[in-house]
């Protein structure tokens, strides 16, 4: 059973954490650290992934600019995406030596981790075949592109908890064109209690990759993690 070390990072500017991903995954390289698994919520933000295409932005920079909403492009697979407050994006930074040396395996066990948790709730969450992340009742609830280097993993999955899903219509989420994104919260008809779903999501990451957990909860610093062994 390998140990994990989960850190909550609260809202957490997109640049800041991307740093920080990378930071963590060289040194796990180097060092014989456990598995870690970032939480994190993201001020506005709008990525294009290896795959993107950027007509599927609906906006132009100076109307991203208005909207305080940031873009970046990154090393992920996958093409546009929107990360904001109210929703919880997870990055796990874990050494697939330990596991099988199968990315789409990961996927594939990425996406069970969600339904696992958004089943928690009494709503049915599948997968599309085809595609990556998962749905309810047709609508995407979570969204997962990652990358690895040297078969450590980063990047992650990003599931809709609270989000404002307005955001969502100045893209085409993913490239798709005829696919709605949905949360839970809209699937509820309520607000969902954030600290619970991130209990959960750690419960099913424990369960589906045999993993020891070890909390640090409010560390704010790159200083402060990358100071983990």
């Amino acid at each position: 059973m390998q140990e994990c070390r989960v850190i909550d990072l609260g809202l957490k500017d997109y640049r800041e954490t991307l740093e920080l991903q990378h930071q963590l995954v060289e040194k796990k390289h180097k060092e014989n650290l456990p598995e870690i698994l970032l939480l994190v919520e993201h001020n506005p933000v709008i990525t294009l992934g290896r795959s993107s295409h950027p007509e599927n932005i609906l906006l132009d920079r100076e109307q991203l600019e208005q909207l305080k909403i940031q873009l970046h492009y990154i090393e992920r697979g996958g093409d546009v995406t929107y990360h904001g407050p109210g929703q919880l994006v997870a990055y796990p930074i874990f050494d697939l030596n330990n596991y099988k040396q199968d990315t789409h395996l990961f996927l594939r066990q990425l996406e069970e981790v969600i339904i696992k948790t958004v089943g928690s709730y009494d709503l049915k969450a599948e997968r599309i075949k085809g595609l990556t992340g998962v749905w309810v009742d047709g609508k995407k609830v979570a969204s997962i592109g990652v990358a690895a280097k040297k078969w450590i993993t980063f990047h992650g999955l990003a599931l809709n908890v609270n989000t404002d899903l307005k955001y969502f219509g100045y893209i085409h989420p993913c490239g798709m064109l005829d696919k709605e994104v949905t949360s839970i919260a809209e699937l509820l008809k309520r607000k969902v209690d954030f600290q619970e779903v991130k209990d959960k999501l750690v419960e099913k990451f424990a369960e589906i990759f045999e993993l020891k957990i070890i909390k640090n909860k409010n560390i704010t610093s790159k200083a402060e993690v990358t100071s983990l062994t």
